[in-house]
């Protein structure tokens, strides 16, 4: 082996034994100090010693001095030790700065539903967390979690993702929104499928899963009508409803959005069809202490948001 080649194998051990030794002149003072065993010291410096290719000290019975070799060694164990040193500190302050962060990327009416009041709870007992919400489509939702944008994701993923665990939240039943009536009830009512074959009915993108999973159940009872406009959001389907603009078939999720803006509600029936509010995190990664806690108060509110879907469809069965 060159001589070049045996100094990329000093390591940082040999190299702060050679500086405790230096400033002390003692081993026996160097290894109480570091601390270690006077052999295990004395072992150090001799490895170092036959890498360097040169005696570093000169020893008697008082104490050790750098001989030239060392001397010229002394400056540059002092550079790469010290900036070892600022790397760690480094390192531990984005550690640090990590798990006081937390970034959470959801569809636009999860963000509006669900996450607010849990914001809310939760920076008052973790005020040293930093929390930032993107709403954005579930496509976006998915990519940002991919990407390590976000540490968690909030959405309805029908289907699993590569590269993403998904963990059910809790389960909601699809409905059907209609434009609110005169002297509107808030109880909810049922509806079959079969109801929807001549409604005029408002969508989302054919790509969205919730979407995708609606227009398979409208393919069974021959296309549920004409649907006269497809916008990219549920807040959007939402207002159109209310316009009086046609007919909707969304999530329970949306409950109670729907109710403050009074309009009609039927649980859909024959079949009920459910469908899971998953939070995604990226596979493989490590999940915060903070991401865990979010999740928990995720869990609970998301709950009782499910709780009147929940009891209407014990009702009816």
């Amino acid at each position: 082996m060159y001589p070049s080649e045996k100094l990329m194998h000093l390591s940082s051990r040999q190299l702060l034994a050679f500086l405790e030794v230096a400033r002390l002149r003692s081993i026996s003072k160097a290894a109480e100090c570091i601390p270690m065993s006077q052999s295990g010291m004395s072992m150090l410096i001799k490895e170092l010693e036959d890498q360097i290719g040169a005696r570093l000290f000169d020893r008697n019975p008082r104490s050790v001095t750098l001989t030239d070799s060392g001397r010229e060694l002394l400056p540059v164990a002092q550079r790469i030790v010290q900036e070892l040193r600022d790397l760690s500190s480094a390192i531990q302050g984005t550690e640090s700065a990590n798990r006081s962060r937390l970034k959470v990327a959801a569809t636009p009416m999860v963000s509006m539903s669900l996450l607010p009041e849990i914001v809310r709870e939760f920076t008052k007992s973790n005020a040293q967390v930093d929390i930032t919400i993107a709403d954005v489509d579930v496509h976006a939702v998915r990519q940002r979690v991919l990407d390590g944008d976000a540490d968690i994701g909030l959405g309805f993923f029908v289907k699993p993702a590569v590269g993403l665990l998904r963990q059910p939240l809790c389960r909601f039943r699809l409905m059907c929104i209609s434009p609110p009536a005169p002297k509107s009830s808030t109880q909810l009512s049922s509806r079959p499928w079969s109801g929807l074959r001549d409604l005029p009915l408002i969508g989302l993108p054919a790509d969205n899963p919730i979407q995708s999973l609606v227009d398979a159940h409208l393919a069974q009872i021959g296309g549920g009508g004409e649907q006269r406009q497809v916008v990219n959001f549920m807040g959007t389907v939402i207002a159109m409803v209310r316009a009086g603009l046609g007919h909707a078939i969304i999530p329970s999720f949306a409950i109670e959005e729907c109710k403050r803006h009074g309009l009609q509600i039927s649980m859909l029936t024959a079949p009920v069809v459910n469908l899971d509010l998953y939070l995604v995190t990226r596979r493989g990664s490590q999940a915060k202490s903070t991401s865990l806690e979010f999740t928990a108060r995720l869990k609970a509110t998301a709950a009782e948001l499910a709780a009147p879907a929940t009891k209407s469809q014990t009702t009816n069965s």
